[in-house]
């Protein structure tokens, strides 16, 4: 699954924080449906990747630190899930017997092939452009 819930939440969560200058992560879950637990483990997630920053305390709350302009669809799947794999066998030191020694697999070079031009449409589109954010 290229799209994760988690992944999810953490477009949710972005598209939340464009519409306010600071927000507590309550007001964020009760606004998009979102679990505590899980808005807690993604704005972390957002917060090592520099999109976000999380203030603690009485006037604390999430806000964004990193414009919309300059963060892509693939800068958020990344500070998500790390990595784009299509495939399980398209992970590093994936074991497929139909893709070792002598074998070529023909769907593993063309899932490759689709990985890449996935990751390439995701490259070119920032959150502005996608929430309509000027």
């Amino acid at each position: 699954m290229i799209i994760s819930r988690e992944l999810d939440y953490a477009f949710r969560i972005l598209r939340t924080l464009a519409e306010k200058e600071l927000l507590v992560t309550k007001q964020i879950c009760d606004l998009e449906h979102i679990p505590q637990p899980y808005a807690y483990k993604i704005l972390k997630k957002l917060e090592k990747a520099k999109m976000v920053k999380v203030l603690r305390g009485a006037n604390g709350g999430c806000k964004m630190v990193k414009s919309y302009d300059k963060i892509t669809i693939y800068d958020v799947y990344v500070a998500i899930e790390q990595n784009l794999y299509i495939n399980q066998c398209l992970k590093p030191g994936s074991n497929c017997p139909n893709n070792a020694g002598d074998k070529k697999c023909l769907m593993h070079l063309e899932l490759i092939e689709m990985q890449r031009q996935i990751a390439e449409m995701m490259k070119q589109r920032n959150l502005a452009e996608v929430l309509h954010i000027k």
